[in-house]
């Protein structure tokens, strides 16, 4: 069975990931959404093992002392970050591993992992960006404002990626991303390897 490979998502608050995400997985069982740890109390309805992995600060720092984590950060005062055993497991059973992290632990991540496969999701235009964010209804302004500055900082590092996908329609994203998937399992580095076994 051939190895399954990590897709790394990113893309500015407001772009439509979560949606992209949840088609591209629809009806799949050969895909692996890596669930982050963290070591903020569960919101009304979170559930381990689901949403996240929540684990107190002390086993986060071991963690991070046996370089058991792909990436990490601390956000408000509480950290959150990719353990490798469980991405190592599903890996290791065929299935592709997708990761819906920030440009920083993505940096991380391929630090460690330089194989890892990495995807930028943008807006078709800064216009659409901003009517979406303002469309949710779940800002303030000046929570929007500070998202808009934030992902002004991370179109600008969206080169370092090896994919740009454009949600312009959610169908499309996805289609992209299925085709870049497929395009990544046909590379001769990884076919060949069925002709010396």
């Amino acid at each position: 069975m051939a190895k399954g490979k990590t897709f790394i998502i990113s893309g500015p608050s407001g772009v439509g990931k979560s949606t992209v995400l949840r088609e591209l997985f629809r009806g799949r069982d050969d895909l692996y959404f890596s669930i982050s740890a963290t070591t903020r109390a569960p919101r009304e309805g979170e559930v381990d093992g689901v949403h996240y992995h929540f684990i107190d600060v002390k086993r986060f720092q071991e963690l991070i002392e046996e370089d058991a984590l792909l990436e990490y950060a601390e956000y408000v005062g509480n950290f959150y970050g990719t353990p490798k055993k469980f991405v190592d497991k599903a890996m290791n059973e065929g299935k592709d591993v997708v990761l819906d992290i920030e440009v920083q632990g993505a940096i991380q991540v391929c630090t460690k992992r330089p194989e890892t496969v990495r995807i930028f999701i943008a807006p078709p235009s800064w216009e659409e960006l901003e009517r979406r964010l303002f469309s949710r209804g779940t800002d303030s302004e000046e929570k929007i404002q500070k998202r808009l500055v934030r992902a002004k900082a991370e179109l600008r590092t969206a080169d370092v990626y090896d994919y740009f996908v454009i949600n312009d329609t959610v169908e499309r994203a996805v289609r992209e991303v299925n085709a870049i998937m497929l395009a990544e399992h046909c590379k001769p580095a990884e076919r060949m390897k069925i002709l010396s076994e």
